[in-house]
């Protein structure tokens, strides 16, 4: 017969016992505690109760009597006093207000070596600061970049007139996303790449031989979805660009206006460029503002080249690399479909 008399509990506390030993984030020791209630519940004694726990008899007596007198709150971990604070409030208030300051010339920020320099008369360790600003979750060696975006008042005008070329194409008319990939690097690498294998990625040495770096001057269709063309250049400049739009005067219909949406780079919109449009007035520029390149399409074409060919692409000189993304452009333009595109160049509002 059992000693002790069985637990008497409401129904809502048996299911929220058996949710948290079903649950799968429950510490074990709280589902150890849970059990240990259900089966007093059922009238099982102590001494049985303990085996199948994995506890002693004295510690399943402590959890009954602790639900029996505090119910599901006695289930939780006592708070302990532990050992008291080394540093106290206003030493730690100390060492905050001293990371957030300017740290002292030549060094960037802060490093915990040199706020205990700064601390000495407190005693406390490079150590110790590294883990009272982890707990504070304050990171003086780390920074996140962010831009300022200067007040535009025409930004959302121009935002507008572009997103209306995307979305609304107009009559008799091209439009093209035109804009410049500077800076690609014909690198080789110091060994071979070996493919993949199972259970195992492609290896790549992390060693290269830099062989140069080529410039793309692309336009894209946006309402066709191909490269119209595409010129490789040895400078970005307002000659070669002009030289560009030339080409393209001669290549697209003259019946056709060309709508081109450009940034505001120093080739686009420099003197020379300009006189050119004033020459060629079936060409009209649609200029992105300040800080919008996303408004330019022909990035989303960049962004697909750079991953699927220059980011693993292994190039023997420029030559090389010009070849090969001019090859990469041809295969593209076989299956190439325009961008869905759906932002209108409003002010996004919150949901």
């Amino acid at each position: 017969m059992p000693t002790v008399p069985p637990l008497t509990i409401t129904g809502e506390e048996r299911a929220e016992l058996q949710r948290r030993i079903r649950a799968h984030t429950t510490p074990q020791r709280a589902a150890k505690r849970a059990r240990v209630v259900l089966l007093a519940a059922d009238g099982l004694p102590n001494r049985q109760i303990a085996p199948m726990v994995g506890m002693n008899e004295h510690t399943v007596a402590q959890w009954r009597r602790r639900f029996e007198s505090e119910r599901l709150a006695g289930l939780q971990d006592r708070r302990r006093p532990g050992r008291p604070l080394v540093y106290d409030h206003d030493q730690r208030l100390r060492l905050v207000a001293t990371v957030t300051q300017q740290p002292p010339d030549p060094a960037s920020h802060w490093s915990h070596s040199q706020l205990a320099k700064e601390l000495a008369d407190m005693g406390i360790s490079a150590s110790q600061i590294g883990r009272i600003l982890a707990d504070l979750d304050i990171k003086p060696h780390r920074v996140r970049s962010w831009i300022t975006r200067p007040e535009d008042p025409s930004f959302w005008e121009r935002a507008a007139d572009i997103c209306g070329l995307y979305l609304v194409p107009p009559t008799n008319a091209l439009v093209l996303s035109v804009d410049e990939k500077t800076g690609m690097p014909a690198r080789s690498r110091t060994r071979p790449t070996t493919g993949p294998a199972r259970g195992r990625p492609a290896r790549q040495e992390h060693e290269y031989v830099r062989h140069g770096t080529a410039i793309l001057l692309a336009a894209l269709d946006v309402h066709g979805g191909g490269i119209f063309t595409a010129t490789d250049l040895d400078r970005n400049t307002a000659a070669n660009f002009i030289a560009f739009l030339d080409d393209l005067d001669a290549k697209v219909p003259a019946e056709l206006e060309v709508h081109l949406v450009l940034d505001n780079g120093s080739s686009h919109i420099a003197r020379d460029t300009r006189w050119w449009f004033v020459d060629h007035p079936r060409f009209h520029p649609h200029y992105t503002p300040s800080h919008a390149s996303w408004l330019n399409q022909v990035e989303l074409f960049f962004s697909i080249l750079a991953r699927r060919l220059l980011k693993r692409g292994e190039f023997t000189s420029v030559e090389d690399l010009v070849a090969k993304v001019m090859a990469f452009i041809t295969d593209y333009n076989r299956t190439a479909t325009p961008f869905r595109w759906t932002y209108d160049g409003r002010p996004l509002k919150a949901s």
